[in-house]
């Protein structure tokens, strides 16, 4: 597994990070629920978030969104899905970073999301046998992503 460092160097007081190195989900869902997340309240993000995996809300797909058909509930956007593999990680992500910013001293009810970003980890390589001798090349993605947050004021 391949160790990387933070993408930004953010340092203060008020501040707790939490990162997962290739977590075996699709880089283009983590990218939307990265982009949903950021801003938001960490509590109202996990709520958020395992209404995903109960299929109750959806994620809006803004950048990956080529043929994704409409979801109820949406507001402002039409185009959304239900990333229910990519959601279960984030959860434990959120969940770490409160932890994290428990143990900092900070108030876990006022956390923000400052920085959330994911991006693509390494591809491992198989194969798939096809008749006559054949096989096709396929890879499992993984993704890297890291969360930031900060004690809102």
């Amino acid at each position: 597994m391949a160790r990387t460092g933070y993408s930004l160097k953010m340092d203060g007081e008020k501040l707790a990070r939490a990162k997962a190195n290739e977590l075996p989900c699709s880089p283009k869902h983590s990218i939307e629920i990265c982009k949903f997340i950021k801003g938001k309240n960490t509590k109202k993000a996990i709520a958020y978030l395992e209404d995903v995996i109960a299929l109750k809300k959806a994620i809006p797909f803004k950048r990956f969104n080529m043929d994704v058909a409409h979801k109820r509930g949406l507001e402002g956007w039409d185009a959304g899905r239900y990333p229910v593999k990519a959601s279960e990680y984030f959860v434990k992500l959120l969940q770490s970073v409160e932890k994290n910013a428990e143990y900092s001293g900070l108030d876990t009810e006022k956390l923000e999301i400052v920085v959330a970003s994911a991006n693509r980890g390494r591809r491992q390589r198989g194969i798939f046998p096809r008749a006559m001798g054949r096989a096709t090349p396929k890879y499992a993605e993984s993704v890297n992503v890291e969360i930031v947050v900060r004690e809102a004021d």
